[in-house]
């Protein structure tokens, strides 16, 4: 075995240019394989990262402008939730509705000692929180006492936090901070995640009570649902709840902008969906590569075992058998891929490690939010040496096509060979 080795490597060496061509066939084909499929997973982990932000079980429901007119009402006119569709959501829905809030928003100046800063307020009730996921750095979100006894509390994200004590924004945790003329209780600080969700929070009750308590608008609805596992029913859904609400403002049935309705579960499906069909493309370009790899690979082959096939003729005139000719040439084979084929294998690895260290550290500000387009973009090792060794037993199968014909060969017609 030592002497095949010994002369494999000669066989190389008399033959760089082959030997390189072959190689790099192998290794390039590797190397776009991982590369395509850590990219793809990049933005795939960054789009799961989004939806873990959020419960995909729930729904969030605020109203919109009329688009036609009905019962004599002209088109264009706003539509503000109101108790009633509180009331409704939460008695008429009972059977796939869990738990229902809304949430009042308002524009405030917040003010502690000489620092202020211009925020929009959220009056939010507790389920806000299981609906919208918060990381909370130190303290509690809103409860249910809170929202009983009209609590003045309130719950910052950090960067709010660090705009009102620089020097340690954690020390904020219980102190009192002025909301315009009324004094707010600092219960909670939360990591913000720069997409876009950067209130600060109160119970509603508070907030309704303070900034609108002469009006009997609600703002806008959500709540956690159970039951609706399919496409279909969560249709149905929607379109039955809509119907009720628009019987409630006078609404065109067909309206479709008079209230907006946000679907965790649709939005998740939607994304799953669009996940799979990256992850599709992504495997179908790779493996095409891939193919394009082995076709390099096989035609190489079949113009080495031409060249020698002359030598071959000799090898056989003097005793060698088919065997060892057909052993010879599936060697090559084996250690050329192998061997190229994990240099590709580390190249690609390194390139999405890189990727990861740049690119995968990366967020967009768009103004609204922040969004950060490549997470982990990095392929398990499990995928690198299965794609690996299908390149190996590939160039091994390319090999041995031609190497059988070659050990077939009569010495005479070899030795005639050019």
């Amino acid at each position: 075995m030592r002497d095949v080795f010994i002369e494999i490597w000669q066989t190389a060496r008399r033959n760089k240019l082959r030997t390189t061509l072959t190689g790099f066939a192998v290794a390039w084909g590797i190397f776009m394989l991982i590369v395509l499929l850590g990219a793809g997973n990049g933005l795939i982990n960054a789009n799961l990262k989004q939806n873990e932000n959020w419960l995909s079980n729930s729904m969030e429901v605020w109203g919109g402008r009329t688009s036609k007119p009905y019962q004599g009402l002209k088109e264009g006119r706003d539509i503000s939730l109101q108790t009633r569709d509180l009331e409704i959501t939460e008695n008429d829905f009972s059977d796939h509705i869990d738990h229902v809030g809304a949430r009042y928003e308002t524009n405030a100046t917040i003010s502690y000692g000489d620092e202020y800063m211009s925020v929009n307020i959220s009056g939010v009730y507790p389920v806000h929180t299981e609906i919208n996921k918060q990381k909370l750095i130190c303290g509690r979100f809103i409860n249910d006492i809170d929202m009983q006894e009209k609590r003045k509390v309130l719950v910052l994200n950090d960067k709010q936090a660090k705009e009102l004590c620089p020097k340690d924004y954690k020390s904020l945790l219980g102190k009192h901070v002025k909301v315009g003329d009324f004094s707010f209780k600092v219960v909670g600080i939360y990591e913000d995640r720069g997409d876009g969700e950067r209130d600060a929070y109160s119970s509603y009750a508070a907030i309704k009570n303070i900034f609108g308590a002469n009006n009997d608008n609600v703002g806008s609805l959500e709540y956690t649902f159970h039951g609706l596992t399919t496409e279909k029913q969560n249709e149905d859904f929607e379109k039955d709840y809509r119907r009720r609400l628009y019987a409630n403002h006078q609404v065109h049935p067909e309206d479709e902008r008079a209230i907006w309705i946000w679907n965790g579960y649709t939005t998740s499906l939607q994304m799953e969906q669009g996940i799979a069909i990256i992850r599709t493309a992504l495997w179908v370009v790779g493996l095409f590569t891939l193919l394009s790899g082995i076709v390099g690979v096989s035609n190489i082959m079949l113009i080495t075992v031409k060249e020698r096939t002359h030598e071959f003729g000799i090898r056989k005139a003097i005793g060698a058998k088919p065997w060892s000719i057909l052993k010879l040439i599936i060697i090559e084979s084996v250690i050329i891929t192998t061997f190229f084929g994990y240099v590709g294998m580390v190249l690609g690895v390194a390139a999405n490690e890189y990727m990861d260290a740049t690119v995968g550290h990366e967020t967009i500000d768009t103004g609204l939010f922040q969004a950060t387009m490549f997470l982990n973009p990095t392929v398990g090792l499990d995928v690198c040496f299965e794609a690996t060794m299908v390149m190996v037993i590939a160039g091994t199968i390319a090999g041995l096509i031609p190497a059988y014909k070659a050990s077939r060969i009569r010495p005479i017609e070899a030795l005639r060979a050019d």
